[in-house]
Parts: structure tokens; C-alpha cells; sequence
């Protein structure tokens, strides 16, 4: 079982970098965007936040990229509103009970910020009753082969880690034995270590404690892994190879825990893949190509705070020889703070008393945020008709209906592709 289990934890570190990219992605879209790394002058690590406050900055944010993931979730709801996707067909009874409006929605999100559709379809008995049920999995709880198909057709090896309560182990690996119940709670004694396969010398120990350790104290680390594999045909009258999808469930020490081939009437294994957009087996999604808009703008805003935070607002010039006698400079200051004040001056001297105020407007930092917001929209593909906003010269419903169908064609390549996703769900929860 060693053997499967190192060929899920190559699966597993081979993806290392995307979840760190994911990670980021999924800081920028929730509001956290001065989380990457920088080096200061220094040359200490930290993160920028940290940075901008040790320079008398204020790491302002004006967060963009969640408005823009709610708006095109939002149009996705209401587009399977319409066509009743989850209230028509013999899908509507699994819809109904597992909530799947709601769950596509959160899968959507996750497609969004990711490029990631991951979905596991079983048949079981649960608290809420027995029949289909369809679970959303997190890409950091996902692992799976190097694969370059779009559709997947190329995936030999796919798994999930679990993290259990003891009693759930017993009550799903136990089969009623008492002895297996005691092995299974020996085997789990230590949850909180890895056991005796650390995976150390296959990658990095922090990718490895990832792998074999339960995410939370007192949880037991299941791994879940599937195989396409290959066997002779059994009978002597059917010569030849057959293949079969081949469940093993193991503890992170390697100990089989369960094994089984495909229950399902399908014969596969149970999860719905969708990479989005797949190339040469990398993941670009859809947040990544606003990424650096956004930090554009959020340092652009931070500049203009600077500059109208630094610049002379209301200042007042006086000079020394018009200060009249009796009046101490106190007196200016608190008669200058009030809109009727009167201050004697002297009059003598060529310069009067004047007021200093700075016009920032023409710096040119606020065009470049009008045009970086331009941008934003441009290279997102969601305009003012998909935001809501009111486009200048639209009248009439007709002309704002067309103007958010054409804005819509711009996503429309992301809808088809979730939408083949969640096609190929509901044909595999029929099947199951």
C-alpha cells in the first residue's frame, strides 16, 4: 500500500504551487491585498502591509475583485432561475435535498478565484437520510495526476484527504469488529503525528505535514486515493485485460483501512473534475487577470491619501512684522479656526496675511485611477450593465437588456465551461 500511497503524495506536492497561488488569489478576492511577500532595503521578508506601515504609509484597499466574483455568480444564479436547470428533470429530487443551487453558487466562487470545479457524488446513509449526496471539495483537499484533457479523460490517479473524529473511523472501517475497532483506535493514538510513513524524504516537511496530518487536533487523517487499474480477466473462456476504478482508503502510517471497486452503477470513481482553462496542464483562472489592476488601484488610492494627508489645506502665512501689538500668536491661531474671527494687523510691510491651499487634482494621480479602473473592467469582461451602473445615453429597457446581453457573451466562455461541469454532475449522480 506504500507504493499508493507515494503516488498520492507525488500527486499531492506536485500541485504544491498552485495552492499557494490559490491561497493569494482567494486573499485578493476576500480583501486581504497587501498579503505577498517583499523585501525591504534591508533585505528582511515581510509582508507588504508591514512595509507600507514602517514607511508612514496606510495599506488602503479598495477591494474590487469580490464585487466583480458576486456579480457574475449573481448573473450565473439567475440565468439557472430562468431555465429552471435545478427544478426540471430527474435531477430535481437530488437537487432538492442536497441544495444545489446554493452549492453550484459557492462551487462557482471557487471556479472563479481558482479555476477549479471539484464535486464528489455519493450514495450513503447520512444524518439528514439515505440517497445521493453531492459535497463541494476544496482544491487544498484535492489531489489528482498530471493530466492536459480538458475533460479529464486522462486521469489514471484522484483523491481527497478527510479528517475524521475517532468514531467515525471506527463506525466506517471497524465493520462491527471489536478487534478492528481496537487497531483502528492504536493506529490513531498519536493523531496529531504523521506515523511511520512521513513522506520527509519525498518533499518538503511542511508539505508533508500537510499531507499526512489531520488539519485540526483530535482529527484522524483518512486518505482517500483512487486508481485506474489493470488485471487479467478472470474465467478461462475471457482471455485479455480489464480495467476497473479501485478505491483504497489509508491511514497517513500506510495501514489499509477499506478497499473496494467502483460500487457505482457508472463504474467510475466519484468526483466531477473541471480545470478552467486548461493549458499544457496549468490553471489560469479568472481573478488572476485582475490581479495587478487591483493592485494599481489600491496603490494609487494609498498615493492620493498620501498626497492629500502631506499637502497645505487651509495654511496660513503671517508675517512677523504684521502682528499687531497685544495680540499673541495663540490668539491668531484660535481666531483663524473660526469662519467669523477677526485678526488686527499692523499694515505695515508689503506682504499681508495669506491662506495656503494645496490643489492635488492636478498631480494627474486621479486619471491614472480613472484609467486603471478603466482597465479593470476592460480586461474583466464586466462592465457598467453587468454592475448595475447607469450607462451614460442608454435609455429605454430594451437598450440595457441588449447592453447586458453583449456584456454577457464576455463570460460566456466560463458559463459554458461550469455549465459542462455541472452537466456532467448530474449525469453522474443519475448514474450512481
Amino acid at each position: 500500500m506504500k507504493t499508493v500511497l507515494e503516488s498520492a503524495y507525488r500527486a499531492w506536492s506536485a500541485a504544491s504551487a498552485f495552492r499557494v497561488r490559490r491561497e493569494r488569489y482567494k486573499n485578493y478576492t476576500y480583501g486581504d491585498q497587501w498579503c505577498d511577500m517583499v523585501t525591504d532595503r534591508k533585505g528582511r521578508r515581510m509582508r507588504e502591509d508591514r512595509l507600507l506601515f514602517e514607511s508612514g504609509g496606510r495599506p488602503l484597499t479598495n477591494n474590487l475583485i469580490r464585487q466583480l466574483v458576486k456579480t457574475v455568480v449573481g448573473r450565473y444564479r439567475t440565468q439557472m432561475a430562468e431555465s429552471g436547470f435545478y427544478t426540471s428533470g430527474g435531477i430535481a429530487d437530488i437537487a432538492r435535498r442536497n441544495s444545489l443551487a446554493e452549492l453550484d453558487s459557492r462551487m462557482l466562487e471557487e471556479f472563479l478565484i481558482s479555476g477549479c470545479a471539484i464535486q464528489r457524488i455519493t450514495d450513503e446513509r447520512r444524518w439528514e437520510g439515505c440517497g445521493v449526496w453531492i459535497d463541494n471539495i476544496a482544491p487544498r483537499r484535492f489531489f489528482v495526476n498530471s493530466f492536459h484533457d480538458p475533460r479529464g479523460w486522462d486521469i489514471d490517479l484522484i483523491g481527497m484527504l478527510h479528517d475524521m473524529n475517532l468514531p467515525e473511523v471506527v463506525n466506517r472501517f471497524a465493520g462491527g469488529s471489536m478487534q478492528r475497532a481496537a487497531e483502528l483506535r492504536r493506529i490513531y493514538g498519536g493523531a496529531e503525528s504523521p506515523g511511520a510513513f512521513s513522506g520527509s524524504e519525498l518533499g518538503s516537511p511542511e508539505c508533508s505535514m500537510e499531507f499526512f496530518c489531520a488539519s485540526e487536533p483530535g482529527r484522524c487523517r483518512v486518505i482517500e486515493v483512487w486508481t485506474l487499474d489493470c488485471r487479467e480477466k478472470s474465467g478461462d473462456d475471457r482471455p485479455g485485460l480489464d480495467f476497473a476504478w479501485h478505491c483504497r482508503c489509508l491511514a497517513p502510517d500506510g495501514t489499509l483501512l477499506a478497499e473496494y471497486d467502483s460500487p457505482y452503477a457508472h463504474r467510475m470513481h466519484p468526483f466531477v473534475v473541471k480545470f478552467y482553462p486548461l493549458t499544457d496542464g496549468e490553471v489560469h483562472p479568472f481573478v488572476e487577470d485582475v490581479i495587478d489592476q487591483q493592485r494599481h488601484i489600491n496603490r494609487l488610492i494609498v498615493m492620493i491619501d498620501k498626497m492629500m494627508t502631506t499637502a497645505a489645506k487651509g495654511v496660513l502665512l503671517f508675517p512677523m512684522d504684521q502682528l499687531a501689538d497685544g495680540i499673541s500668536w495663540e490668539r491668531v491661531t484660535d481666531v483663524w479656526a473660526h469662519s467669523d474671527g477677526v485678526i488686527p494687523i499692523t499694515g505695515r510691510g508689503h506682504h499681508l496675511p495669506q491662506q495656503v491651499v494645496t490643489n492635488t487634482a492636478n498631480s494627474g494621480a486621479y486619471r491614472l485611477l480613472e484609467m486603471q479602473m478603466k482597465l479593470f473592467d476592460d480586461i474583466s469582461g464586466v462592465g457598467d450593465a453587468l454592475l448595475g451602473r447607469r450607462a451614460v445615453g442608454v435609455n429605454g429597457a430594451e437598450m440595457l437588456e441588449s447592453q447586458v446581453h453583449n456584456a454577457t457573451i464576455a463570460l460566456s466562455d466560463i458559463f459554458e465551461s461550469f455549465t459542462a461541469f455541472t452537466t456532467a454532475r448530474n449525469e453522474k449522480s443519475l448514474a450512481v
